[in-house]
C-alpha cells in the first residue's frame, strides 16, 4: 500500500496587480493623480507600491527591473489586454478627471459620454499607453 499525499489546502490569493513602465516619474505621477498613494520619492524608485482598498496592491516596476531577473524582456508591441478602472464620485469627476489629465498632457482615448449601461464612461491612456478607463453610475 503506497502513502498518499493529502490534498493541499492552500490557496494561491490574488495579491498584486503590477505594470512595467519606462518612466517611472511620469507612472508614478500619473497614477498620483488618480489617487493612489505612493510613498515620497517613489518616483526614484525601481519598484514602488501602493496599497488598494481590501489590502490588494498595485506596484510599478521599471523596465530594467524586469531585465534584471529575465534579461531578454521586451515591451509589448500595444500595452495589453489588461483594463484598469478608476471609481469617480460621479458623472462629473469623470468629465473633471479626464479633463486634467488631458490638461498635464496625457493622451484621451474615449472622451466622457454617457454609456448604453448607465454610466458616465472615459478612457485615457497612461504614459506607457495602458488604457486606464473612468466611470461612475449615472443618475437615476
Amino acid at each position: 500500500m503506497t502513502e498518499q499525499t493529502p490534498p493541499t489546502t492552500r490557496t494561491p490569493r490574488f495579491d498584486l496587480i503590477g505594470l512595467v513602465v519606462s518612466d517611472m516619474a511620469a507612472s508614478v505621477a500619473f497614477y498620483r493623480r488618480l489617487g493612489l498613494d505612493f510613498p515620497e520619492g517613489a518616483e526614484h524608485q525601481p519598484h514602488v507600491e501602493a496599497e488598494l482598498p481590501g489590502g490588494l496592491r498595485f506596484a510599478l516596476d521599471t523596465e530594467a527591473t524586469v531585465r534584471s531577473f529575465s534579461p531578454g524582456w521586451q515591451p509589448p508591441a500595444s500595452a495589453g489586454r489588461a483594463g484598469l478602472a478608476f471609481l469617480c464620485a460621479g458623472p462629473a469627476e469623470v468629465d473633471a478627471t479626464h479633463e486634467e489629465l488631458v490638461a498635464a498632457g496625457f493622451e484621451s482615448e474615449l472622451k466622457p459620454f454617457d454609456a448604453a449601461w448607465g454610466q458616465r464612461y472615459a478612457t485615457v491612456l497612461d504614459p506607457d499607453g495602458q488604457s486606464v478607463d473612468l466611470f461612475a453610475p449615472l443618475a437615476p
